[in-house]
């Protein structure tokens, strides 16, 4: 292997390294209650909308389908993963049979 390939390597690993002990680091000052906390656990489902909403306008009718299938098991179990899996499996189901 390259010297500049193994130095790469080890930077990316330094780097990676370095951010999630920051992480837990600054994780532990964090509040638990209150404000800053509520809008912390927000944060994942912020990130996941703002992923997907782009695809979905303009997706047309099968995505369009798939997440309101999404949104109804999200709604009957209150689990992003569930909800994930429905919307995957609705996606594939109406492009697969349905030729959407």
């Amino acid at each position: 292997m390259p010297l500049d390939a193994l130095l790469a390597i080890l930077g990316m690993a330094a780097v990676t390294y370095a951010i999630r002990v920051g992480g837990f680091l600054i994780a532990e000052r964090l509040p638990t209650t209150g404000f800053v906390a509520l809008w912390m656990r927000n944060i994942p489902g912020a990130v996941l909308a703002a992923l997907i909403a782009p695809d979905v306008l303009k997706g047309g009718p099968a995505a369009w389908l798939a997440t309101a299938a999404a949104t109804l098991v999200y709604l009957a179990t209150r689990n992003v993963l569930a909800t994930i899996a429905g919307g995957v499996l609705a996606m594939f189901l109406l492009r697969r049979f349905a030729g959407l």
